[in-house]
């Protein structure tokens, strides 16, 4: 796969299509009333700020790992993928070459406006928000516990959606359901956990330990539940080598953690504008990504 990677793709600038949004990382155009196509762009994120150096070829593994995964765990729920050819929807043939391998055809769905993320283990801000208070999102855990060291079962810890360069901010089950509603909460939540525990599994077999990840969900007119965005990807979830893993430390990965405790060295604010990566720091994650990559589909 490295030897077909092309050149980064910072932005994409389609001319055939109006162009809805654009994310930390992706890019979506309006195809007709009822499908977007999604453009997986090279950028990196960190503590929610875009940083000024892409990642090679990034947009194209984020891509195929999720529609790896949208495959496999179908059968849990119905995914936002139409199976249409990107570039049958698009008018200049000059775009073919950007959507290459980095896109998808979707269902045009309304977002719920959180998060939802499964813990397995206690890393990241749920390390943090256990070191001050004793819980995540709410969830009391028992005392004692380590950095990275495994949750006796996965939490759910919902978060806000925020705004391009605002943090995500932890909430609980309780406010989840305030702003979403009952029956769609207990769905969400559901859900949530029989993905992870599905995916866990499958992962753990190859050598992966998926420490945590976050979900986005959508529904369609009829108020039917659809997953969307992206799934079980290095930039959603953290990916730890079985091999290596040991409580108290932040353990190797597979996922953007890499850039994060690069990053946690530097005087920075985490406020934008991010600073710049070193090209090591870009190599080495261009291979994390990768190499997740050619584990799962073993």
């Amino acid at each position: 796969m490295a030897d077909s990677l092309p050149n980064a793709v910072a932005e994409s600038n389609l001319e055939s299509l109006e162009l809805v949004a654009r994310g930390k990382v992706r890019d979506i155009y309006r195809v007709d009333a009822d499908h977007l196509l999604i453009v997986a762009s090279d950028r990196i994120s960190a503590f929610d700020v875009i940083l000024p150096d892409p990642i090679p070829g990034k947009g194209i593994a984020l891509t195929r790992i999720s529609n790896f995964w949208f495959d496999k765990l179908g059968h849990v729920i119905p995914n936002h993928l139409t199976g249409i050819d990107p570039r049958s929807v698009l008018s200049n043939p000059a775009d073919h070459p950007i959507v290459e391998g980095r896109s998808v055809v979707v269902k045009s769905l309304k977002p719920l406006p959180i998060e939802s993320v499964i813990r397995g283990y206690l890393i990241g801000s749920g390390w943090k928000d256990y070191c001050a208070t004793g819980s995540v999102s709410g969830v009391e855990l028992p005392p004692g516990l380590e950095l990275a060291e495994q949750l006796r079962e996965p939490i759910y810890t919902p978060s806000t959606k925020a705004e391009q360069g605002d943090h995500d901010e932890n909430i609980s089950a309780g406010d989840v359901v305030t702003l979403i509603g009952e029956a769609i909460s207990t769905q969400v939540e559901e859900v949530s956990q029989q993905l992870f525990a599905e995916a866990s599994q499958y992962a753990r077999e190859r050598g992966i330990i998926i420490a945590d990840t976050k979900f986005e969900f959508g529904l369609d007119d009829n108020g039917e539940l659809y997953l969307i965005d992206e799934l079980f990807t290095p930039d959603s979830s953290r990916f730890w080598p079985v091999d290596s893993y040991a409580a108290g430390s932040s353990p190797q990965s597979f996922d953007k953690q890499y850039v994060r405790d690069y990053l946690e060295t530097l005087d920075w604010n985490k406020q934008a504008p991010g600073p710049e990566l070193p090209s090591v720091v870009i190599e080495r994650t261009c291979e994390k990504y990768l190499e997740a990559f050619d584990r799962l589909r073993q």
